[in-house]
């Protein structure tokens, strides 16, 4: 799994030592979405869906449970989905397998 928070060289923190934006990083895409979007999220150990006002992102993998405090926090900067070999990797933290990024229809 490849998720964490980078250092303020990279992504902009606020004076609170919040991440202003998560980075979602898909095979062929990265979105960046700011945290003043985010309405909520959901989810349990498998999954994890994270709400924003423009989008909606589906985490799927494996011990995410531990990765709600961080999006409570806004203290994550970062979430990628892994290369191919690294899906099969055994962890004892959070793994994630596929992320998958929606626009949210304004209408």
């Amino acid at each position: 799994m490849t998720m964490g928070s980078a250092d303020s060289q990279t992504m902009h923190i606020d004076s609170r030592g919040y991440h202003l934006a998560l980075q979602v990083i898909v095979l062929k895409h990265s979105y960046v979405l700011p945290w003043n979007q985010f309405l909520y999220a959901e989810g349990g150990n498998d999954e994890i869906h994270l709400i924003f006002t423009t989008h909606d992102v589906v985490v799927k993998g494996s011990n995410l449970n531990s990765l709600m405090a961080a999006i409570a926090t806004h203290g994550l900067a970062y979430i990628q989905t892994p290369a191919r070999p690294d899906r099969f990797v055994n962890s004892a933290g959070p793994a994630i397998h596929e992320i998958s990024v929606k626009k949210v229809d304004q209408d």
